[in-house]
């Protein structure tokens, strides 16, 4: 693995899932100062979650595209250029 893509996955992706967390306990003080039942944390709270944590992981997948599609490219390439050295 090329190291763009280690930092990537250690140090991008737990400061996005910590953002999400941050996110998510403001949400919930929030709905607890306006005085939402246990319902709502049951269904839309729960909801929101679920949207907020799919729209980060494609944001991360957003951000590590371009390295691995430039990892995959460069395996492809290797082979071409050692076939062509042995004719």
């Amino acid at each position: 693995m090329k190291k763009p893509i280690i930092i990537k996955l250690l140090i991008i992706l737990p400061l996005i899932l910590f953002a999400d967390y941050i996110i998510m306990a403001l949400f919930g003080c929030v709905t607890c100062l306006f005085g939402f039942g246990k319902d709502f944390y049951c269904g839309p709270f729960c909801l929101a979650g679920k949207i907020i944590l799919a729209l980060s992981l494609i944001f991360f997948g957003y951000i590590i595209y371009p390295d691995i599609r430039a990892l995959f490219k460069l395996s492809r390439d290797g082979a071409a250029k050692q076939k062509q050295k042995d004719i």
